[in-house]
């Protein structure tokens, strides 16, 4: 069954889905970067959904942590937000860094999720996808510089530094 996932037709499929949600990814970032993103409404709004209702869309401690740190660093996160949209965007197109690309943005997609986006919208299906090509195997950068880079690292750095240990 490996076989079939991660073989080159199946990686053509992976492919195809890792650039689209990198896509996704690249064009949200983009527009932030360019449209003067402020996430203090974002961010207050969430606070305000964690109170005064039976069944609130933010946990109270996500509430805690959104007023306690992520509010004080606004600006901070004014720029960690788009940017990182936009790098694991470019990093999911181009199959460059894959993994570390998969893993920060179902990050940033579960944060969205709990700061109460929504539970059946785009930030979910973004995530439900990142973990599918997370979990794939190598079939998810067969196409991509990952499947050059990561047996040139492999072999130039890591072995070099058993030797010498």
């Amino acid at each position: 069954m490996r076989i079939h996932i991660n073989g080159p037709k199946m990686a053509f499929v992976w492919t195809v889905l890792r650039i689209w949600l990198g896509l996704q990814w690249i064009e949200a970032g983009f527009y932030k970067m360019n449209s003067g993103f402020e996430v203090s409404g974002f961010l207050q709004g969430a606070i305000a959904n964690a109170t005064g209702n039976h069944h609130p869309t933010v946990q109270g401690w996500y509430a805690g942590f959104l007023e306690g740190f992520a509010l004080p660093n606004a600006d901070f996160f004014n720029i960690l937000i788009p940017w990182g949209e936009f790098l694991v965007g470019l990093g999911l197109i181009l199959g460059l860094a894959t993994i570390p690309a998969l893993i920060a943005g179902a990050f940033m997609n579960l944060n969205f999720m709990m700061a109460g986006v929504g539970l059946f919208g785009t930030d979910t299906k973004l995530f439900a996808i990142a973990m599918i090509l997370l979990f794939i195997g190598k079939g998810r950068y067969f196409y991509g510089f990952d499947r050059f880079l990561l047996p040139y690292l492999k072999k130039h750095i890591f072995i070099k530094r058993l030797i010498e240990d």
